[in-house]
């Protein structure tokens, strides 16, 4: 492994992701949710579940699986703790042509856990058990073996060291970066970014986030592409879910809506687009191919349960509805 070069090397979070499914979920507006809008149940009673699925997810690993089933060398940097939910990540990953020798496991804690509470309607409220995944030690991550095309970055618990110098090493070693970050690493500000955010190829960010980051308002969205674009070198990818997609490439301007598709649930969806994007993007250098395929494989994820399940393999597009892209 240590004297390969890969096509793509993901650096992210992995979680072990339990689905439960019930019509005691029920939706309520309430004006001082932060997003209107919330899941409910009543407390102290007994909520009978219909389904359950175990699966595996988290952004690196959702992101490395994409790349491993579109037969690109792929490892997949991540933190697990010693037990069996650990164990099942590194195999569900090695079962996909993962590499996973760059991966730490922590004997003194346990590995990330997400409870996901799936509504009919296909949305979701998720309960989140950080785990190990937030403890990233950058001293035990092998830079100096880690050779690759590209580096795939995305939530990384906010380790702006580690960050730093997964960035450092690309840069000195004619690796490019495509960066998908959380919010804890948009939280650390545009100031503490900007060093990092001038050698990224590809920024991939939710419309709210980017306009957070870049301090607009999310409505102004025509600005706040402008203001990314003046921090990044190339592509520059806003999100907005079902609304679609904006992408900017130099003066060259892309928008796309979703195709209408049945949503079972949305867990991955973004991973999804993010990494399906990107793996276009390495194969043929079209951004128009790249938004369709990434829509593809984000339309492929929601119609199954877990964030994995409907990833693409490679030749599974042909199906797929190709969405429409508008040059701006």
């Amino acid at each position: 492994m240590f004297n390969k070069k890969f096509d793509v090397i993901t650096i992210g979070s992995s979680t072990r992701d339990v689905l439960l499914r019930s019509q005691g979920f029920e939706i309520r507006k309430h004006d001082d949710s932060p997003t209107g809008i919330e899941q409910c149940f009543s407390l102290g009673s007994k909520i009978e579940i219909k389904d359950i699925t175990f699966a595996t997810g988290g952004g690196g690993t959702n992101a490395a699986v994409t790349f491993g089933r579109q037969g690109f060398d792929t490892a997949c940097v991540g933190v697990v703790g010693d037990d069996i939910t650990g164990q099942e990540i590194i195999w569900e990953l090695k079962k996909d042509g993962v590499d996973t020798g760059f991966f730490q496991k922590h004997k003194d804690g346990l590995t990330a856990y997400s409870i996901i509470l799936v509504h009919p309607d296909g949305e979701r409220t998720i309960l989140s058990y950080k785990g190990e995944g937030q403890y990233f030690d950058v001293r035990k991550v092998p830079f100096d073996k880690m050779r690759a095309q590209w580096f795939y970055l995305d939530s990384i618990g906010g380790h702006y060291d580690l960050l730093w110098s997964a960035v450092h090493h690309a840069a000195n070693n004619d690796i490019k970066i495509a960066f998908n970050p959380g919010g804890k690493e948009l939280n650390h500000g545009l100031e503490k970014l900007i060093p990092i955010l001038k050698y990224i190829d590809i920024f991939i960010t939710n419309k709210e986030e980017g306009a957070q980051l870049v301090g607009l308002n999310p409505k102004k969205e025509d600005e706040v592409m402008f203001e990314l674009k003046k921090l990044i070198q190339h592509v520059v990818i806003l999100s907005d879910g079902p609304n679609g997609v904006v992408v900017r490439d130099g003066d060259r301007g892309y928008r796309a809506g979703v195709p209408d598709s049945p949503v079972v649930e949305r867990t991955g969806a973004g991973d999804a687009f993010g990494s399906g994007f990107v793996a276009e993007y390495i194969r043929s250098h079209d951004i128009e191919k790249a938004i369709q395929f990434g829509t593809a494989n984000a339309s492929s994820v929601v119609t199954q349960f877990g964030a994995k399940a409907g990833i693409l393999k490679k030749g599974d597009w042909g199906p797929w509805p190709l969405v429409e892209v508008i040059k701006n």
